[in-house]
């Protein structure tokens, strides 16, 4: 669920104040999608967040593992991806500080992956992977 806060004059509003709005606003449900269908959308949503840094982590990410993820890791990170890209960001460098863990995400396999893939303990460069670089089943 992806919530917004506005203030009455323009710009954000800090959490509750009177003047805040929040509007959320629901994933949409996937029937029946299938396994190939699940896994070409997580790629498209891990590449096209809209903050470089998350997509640069995410991206990263989805070409490493996204290829042997079974369902309910598809399904767990997908929950994930429904968030707010600077809670993800913070949560995956582990700055809890600027927005502390919610509770349901301490145990999450998929967020200690995304963890520990954010090291980067290779010493790559992080850019963008290609399309033609994430493998398939």
């Amino acid at each position: 669920m992806i919530g917004l806060l506005f203030r009455a004059s323009g710009g954000l509003a800090p959490r509750g104040s009177l003047s805040e709005v929040e509007i959320k606003i629901e994933p949409i449900p996937r029937i029946n999608e299938s396994l190939e269908v699940k896994r070409a959308r997580l790629l498209y949503q891990s590449r096209k967040r809209g903050i470089l840094e998350t997509d640069l982590l995410l991206s990263q990410f989805a070409k490493k593992y996204l290829h042997k993820l079974t369902y309910d890791e598809l399904v767990e990170y997908d929950k994930l991806l429904d968030l707010n890209d600077w809670d993800i960001y913070y949560w995956v460098t582990e700055n809890y500080d600027v927005t502390p863990l919610k509770d349901e995400w301490k145990d999450s396999k998929i967020l200690k992956l995304l963890q520990q893939s954010s090291k980067n303990e290779e010493g790559n460069i992080i850019r963008m992977p290609n399309l033609s670089e994430y493998k398939k089943d």
